[in-house]
């Protein structure tokens, strides 16, 4: 499949079968996100691979911020955990800080959203889905997750990356077309 393929062919895939994720693939995910690009070749990034014992925990965490977060919403609760109940591998993805020097700091956030991207592409070609969690259940910007991963210095969770094998075809998307959003000077 050639990248532009890929590209038109990628989904924010939610659903998935419950089989657990090679090893051998969540490598090559990883291998792929290093490739992005990034400023000054910095590598800004640092990837947490979560399954079993300790998805369970995340599960736990994710609860807990759910319901604080939504205490008039069960059913948004409920279905937030189904679906990361049903997810078989979360990858948390963060950005090196770089202290006094915020510019520096956002490009590396840039530079992981590059990765991330990679990695979605690369998804696609392996046969996984994957959803880009960067709100609710994706924790990013609750301090439980940092403490969940061992609290590291200076790192930024940029995003939460639900993976697995696709339960049935997501549907197209409306987008807006380039010509839309372009303008030539």
């Amino acid at each position: 499949m050639s990248v532009q393929d890929l590209l038109k062919n990628r989904r924010a895939v939610r659903n998935y079968i419950q089989k657990e994720v090679e090893t051998e693939k969540i490598q090559a995910l990883l291998d792929c996100a290093v490739l992005a690009p990034n400023d000054r070749l910095r590598q800004p990034w640092h990837f947490y691979v979560i399954r079993g014992e300790a998805k369970q925990r995340f599960e736990d965490i994710a609860k807990a911020f759910l319901l604080e977060r939504f205490p008039t919403k069960p059913n948004l609760v409920n279905s937030s955990l189904e679906v990361l109940e049903k997810t078989p591998l979360v990858i948390v993805a963060t950005a090196d800080v770089i202290p006094g020097d915020e510019a520096s700091s956002e490009d590396n956030e840039y530079a992981v959203c590059c990765a991330i991207h990679s990695m979605w592409l690369a998804a696609k070609e392996l046969g996984l889905g994957m959803v880009w969690r960067t709100r609710g259940v994706g924790l990013v910007r609750d301090e439980r997750l940092l403490e969940f991963l061992g609290s590291p210095e200076n790192k930024k969770v940029v995003g939460t990356l639900f993976i697995g094998y696709p339960d049935g075809d997501t549907p197209e998307t409306d987008r807006a077309a380039a010509e839309d959003k372009t303008t030539w000077l």
